[in-house]
């Protein structure tokens, strides 16, 4: 599923309406209708609706949704916010109709402290102050609506983006003057400010909502990320040969553990192995070994003491978590740089290694895939990013300089792709936020290497299932339970939820 960027969507609105030989006013009444449909899914008959519409389109939108609110019904009462007493024209349009309307109750906001005066009682708020349209932080008169609307005690619904957010970049945002949703009705394309963890307090849960933007436009308009879903991943799963062997999917290496983080092998062992692979090698310090093989027979190991040998047997090579820092891990993975691999992949202390070495940095092969998590990003980077947008923009400078895949984790993993396009997971739980899930995840990346995913599609079919994962472990278990064993153990069940898909 394509995110488009704030000027890209009104562009889009444009074509469609062009497309389709309609006028502006139908597209925002298809939207309104659309909106009303799921938003009645959520009251009661007897819920009183509380509209805040503001002076442009989203304003309209919301002028609109209270009419159908109104025919269907509804108790509603509409506040129409206009310091300024010109409305966009399809606004004016919707405030006429709404006036017409049998029961409707408008009242005129000339001063946000006329709200105190209010003398109604709601259950549900909807906010259509601003949308995408909002290019810069609220302040003065809508401010004050804004900061009246986050004391209400309603269940908050904002129309496309929380009133005060703005699409993308919201390093200036004042966060007081952001209106806070309980749920965003986001209008065809998920928003990038969706998948950001600093505006997740404004957010609040969010849904798309189709509004019939015609495909025919779609499909002309480059797209610079896009949020991954079932569908997308069911083109990406390959199917399996009756007449496979074991050699068929692929040799994968793993330079994983310590004998002091054992778990740390096994966990990525265990990934990689559930994943797929034909065969499973680790190099671990001898010490480790007798651990290790008693936890997963199926795995073949080498002791990292003993002479590397030829690397070009295996498909893939990962190498960091639970390495440790010691410098003969670091004269290994100076090694591997080197001998550039043709698939590898860089986690954990690897990452840490390069961080405090950045000499390495020049180094790094090609399509390596590094699968940071904010932090060890910001080590590699140089410098701590002020919020999540900066850091994605870092990343994906940094997967262009070095042409290299970025896995930047977080709630929405975004995978990053030497060219810059940028992949959001659509995935996983807040359970998975626990020691050894990014293990995990690099076992699973390898082993789809090694079968013959290109880097890219490793990626992003790996953090899928490995957040697909997570969520089938909720069957069983809770947020605060599930352990990071957990997503290997569920893994076979994921990929069956692949291939049944339909």
């Amino acid at each position: 599923m394509n995110i488009y960027r704030t000027d890209q969507i009104r562009l889009l609105d444009a074509q469609t309406v062009e497309f389709e030989h309609i006028t502006s006013i139908q597209l925002m009444n298809r939207a309104s209708r659309a909106l009303f449909h799921r938003i009645e899914k959520i009251l009661k008959p007897t819920d009183k609706i509380l509209v805040i519409a503001g002076p442009g389109n989203n304003g309209g939108d919301a002028l609109a949704v209270s009419r159908y609110l109104l025919e269907a019904g509804y108790s509603v009462k509409t506040i129409l916010c206009q310091p300024d007493p010109k409305v966009s024209r399809d606004t004016l349009e919707q405030l006429i109709d709404l006036q017409q309307t049998d029961g409707a109750d408008i009242f005129t906001l000339d001063n946000p402290i006329m709200l105190d005066d209010l003398d109604f009682h709601w259950n549900y708020l909807i906010d259509g102050l601003f949308g995408t349209g909002l290019n810069r932080p609220m302040v003065g008169y809508f401010s004050k609506v804004v900061h009246w609307i986050n004391k209400q005690p309603a269940y908050t619904i904002s129309i496309d983006l929380p009133s005060g957010l703005q699409g993308e970049d919201n390093h200036s945002t004042l966060a007081p003057n952001v209106v806070h949703a309980d749920l965003t009705l986001g209008l065809q394309f998920p928003r990038l400010a969706f998948l950001l963890p600093e505006n997740e307090q404004f957010v609040g849960k969010w849904e798309l909502i189709d509004i019939g933007i015609r495909q025919e436009v779609i499909e002309k308009m480059n797209a610079p990320y896009a949020y991954t879903t079932l569908e997308d991943m069911k083109s990406v799963l390959k199917v399996r040969s009756l007449h496979a062997n074991k050699g068929t999917f692929g040799k994968a290496l793993l330079v994983a553990g310590s004998p002091e983080m054992t778990g740390a092998a096994i966990l990525s062992l265990r990934g990689a192995l559930r994943s797929g692979a034909g065969l499973v090698f680790l190099r671990i310090p001898a010490k480790a070994i007798p651990v290790i093989q008693a936890a997963v027979p199926e795995a073949l190991i080498q002791s990292s003491e003993a002479p590397m040998g030829e690397l070009s047997e295996f498909a893939a090579i990962a190498i960091g978590p639970g390495i440790g820092l010691h410098p003969a891990q670091m004269a290994y993975l100076k090694t591997l740089l080197i001998l550039k691999p043709e698939f590898l992949v860089l986690d954990a202390d690897a990452l840490n290694l390069i961080a405090a070495h950045t000499d390495l940095l020049d180094a790094l092969p090609h399509n390596a895939i590094l699968t940071p998590h904010p932090k060890e990003f910001d080590r590699l980077a140089g410098s701590t990013s002020a919020n999540g947008f900066e850091r994605l923009n870092k990343a994906i400078s940094f997967a262009k300089k070095y042409h290299v895949y970025i896995v930047l984790k977080g709630a929405h993993t975004a995978c990053i792709t030497p060219e810059g396009f940028c992949s959001f997971n659509s995935t996983g739980n807040p359970g998975m936020a626990t020691g050894g899930s990014g293990d995990v995840l690099t076992g699973i990346i390898v082993s789809l290497l090694a079968q013959g995913y290109l880097p890219g599609d490793a990626c992003r079919l790996g953090v899928y299932l490995h957040g697909l994962s997570g969520d089938i472990a909720l069957g069983s278990q809770s947020y605060e339970s599930l352990v990071a064993g957990d997503l290997a153990e569920n893994l076979g069940l994921a990929f069956k939820q692949l291939e049944r898909f339909e």
